[in-house]
């Protein structure tokens, strides 16, 4: 990719973000929040994404033999937890907006100093001679600017003006998604050939990886259907944008950023069949009713 592609990525990544979770704020105030926030399990949670998960890649890597490339690859999503999209999904599969906004604002705090270490630690094994890089201090300000503000914003526009909170949600909404399907497919046609050539066996592993991930966040998240999806959803989508931050900085035009490209194309497919199977097929109560 040149400097021009990378950048453009860049900002239609940034701006799909910040839209997305800007409208999961419209939706929300700071009481629904804070109920949310007080009936999740964190000490379930947090180890389930941050070593369990890492764990289970380590070991879909080894049990299918996969590339150095596409084992890194893999490794670096394991450690980079609940992905910005989680409330779009959850609020398209009708679950818990308030505990996935809750959730999804809190998680960079953790990531910004946990996933390097964790990755630090998983991608040894796969690199004996590499050497990782990392700046905590730009990864902590990415995922706060991106994540958490935007969010933040959009409850406080709630709570001051809800009027406006309603008439924003909308448009918010409808520029979040072109913005975020011009964004994908973008990075599709770019890396079409580097994505083909992770090749059908990795894919595999990854699916298999994020459907394992999807069952023991919704199995040990709490009592309430609606708070399972959203874990469930949150542990098997991994956060794309931290994961190749990651991958550039260490690996720079590598064939593993590829790797990331291609298996968070995937995570983002799977994802959207788990919103088809939950809206249409098993449908739960919400908690949190949009507007």
């Amino acid at each position: 990719m040149t400097f021009n592609t990378d950048t453009v990525i860049r900002l239609l990544t940034i701006a799909t973000l910040c839209c997305l979770l800007f409208a999961s704020g419209l939706r929300l105030t700071w009481a629904e929040v804070g109920h949310a926030l007080q009936k999740n399990r964190l000490a379930w949670i947090l180890p389930i994404n941050f070593l369990l998960i890492p764990a289970l890649a380590f070991a879909m890597g080894r049990l299918f033999q996969l590339s150095t490339d596409a084992a890194a690859g893999m490794a670096l999503l394991a450690a980079a937890p609940f992905a910005p999209v989680v409330p779009t999904f959850v609020r398209m599969a009708k679950g818990d907006l308030a505990l996935a906004s809750a959730l999804t604002g809190l998680f960079p705090f953790a990531s910004a100093f946990i996933t390097p270490l964790i990755c630090e630690y998983s991608l040894k094994p796969w690199l004996k001679t590499g050497v990782l890089h990392f700046n905590i201090v730009s990864i902590f300000f990415v995922l706060l600017t991106t994540i958490t503000l935007p969010l933040v914003l959009g409850i406080a526009v709630r709570h001051s003006a809800p009027v406006l909170a309603f008439r924003l949600l909308k448009p918010v909404e409808v520029v979040a998604e072109a913005t975020g399907s011009i964004a994908l497919l973008f990075v599709t046609v770019v890396e079409f050939q580097t994505i083909v050539s992770i090749g059908a066996t990795a894919l595999f592993a990854m699916a298999m990886t994020s459907e394992l991930s999807f069952f023991a966040g919704y199995a040990f998240s709490g009592p309430a259907r609606a708070q399972r999806l959203v874990v469930g959803l949150g542990t098997a989508n991994r956060n794309i944008a931290l994961a190749l931050l990651i991958a550039v900085e260490s690996f720079p035009r590598s064939p593993i950023v590829a790797a990331v490209v291609a298996n968070g194309l995937l995570l983002i497919f799977l994802g959207l069949i788990h919103v088809f199977i939950w809206r249409s097929l098993l449908p739960v109560k919400t908690m949190v009713q949009p507007e």
